[in-house]
């Protein structure tokens, strides 16, 4: 009996179909070249300049880097501030999640009159998209914490630095992962939008460049860079997730496989 594909070669195999489609159908003048580039156009594209495209990478992971911090660090305080608190929860999560609803890329043009088009705009303006589902989730996560976890730590006398570092923190990990991911997908996102829409350097840049120029390979190619980042970003955070786990507090009933 023919054992079942795993995952992993399952993965593979649906990126291989893909690839070889995605080489054909241009060759085959199912697609217009212009519109669509092949795989092997792209790369070559891509590595008859790396210099450019290696530049334009590093302009704009430091602009990731930056809005990363902004997004994780400013969204999560926010959240464990909200979530601990009836009054904060009842009076701003209605709010926050209204505002998160409306399209944020309506708000860059005032990013860019206020601070121009310079690396500072992009910063804030995906800082300021990936804050919210971080706040979001983590106000979640420390909101669901198990209440006995919280009362057992307070009769053993946990101060308010403790009560965050080992227990609110720990338990209400799976939903921090969460708004990380969605969080870090959108900062990225944010940062290449911003920079397709007013910028003189960076992916976003050149992908904008170079489609204006008919230059269909290069596009793809800086495309593949983003997808990449995204990607590397995730992959991150999914070892984190791993590395992590042991720290949740059990259930009542659970076990735990390390």
């Amino acid at each position: 009996m023919t054992p079942p594909i795993g995952p992993v070669a399952l993965r593979w195999i649906v990126l291989g179909a893909i690839l070889l489609l995605w080489e054909a159908a241009p060759r085959l003048g199912w697609v217009p070249p212009v519109i669509l580039a092949t795989p092997s156009a792209t790369l070559l594209a891509g590595l008859a300049d790396p210099g450019t495209f290696a530049r334009a990478l590093l302009f704009t992971l430091t602009e990731i880097a930056a809005a990363l911090g902004l997004a994780y660090g400013l969204g999560g305080l926010a959240g464990v501030v909200i979530g601990t608190s009836p009054l904060l929860r009842q009076a701003l999560l209605p709010l926050v999640s209204s505002v998160y609803a409306i399209p944020f890329v309506v708000i860059y043009p005032v990013m860019t009159a206020w601070l121009g088009i310079g690396p500072s705009s992009k910063i804030w303006f995906a800082g300021f998209y990936g804050f919210f589902p971080v706040l979001l989730s983590v106000a979640a996560g420390v909101q669901l914490v198990d209440r006995n976890l919280v009362l057992m730590a307070r009769s053993a006398g946990a101060s308010p630095r403790q009560m965050a570092l080992e227990v609110l923190l720990p338990a209400a990990l799976p939903a921090i992962i969460s708004g990380l991911r969605i969080g870090g997908a959108l900062t990225t996102i944010g940062v290449v939008v911003a920079e397709m829409l007013a910028a003189t350097d960076g992916i976003g840049f050149l992908i904008t460049q170079n489609r204006t120029m008919f230059r269909t390979p290069e596009v793809y190619f800086g495309i593949l860079l983003v997808l990449l980042l995204a990607g590397t970003l995730d992959t991150a955070i999914g070892r984190l997730e791993r590395r992590t786990a042991r720290w949740r507090p059990l259930r009542e009933g659970e076990m735990r496989h390390d």
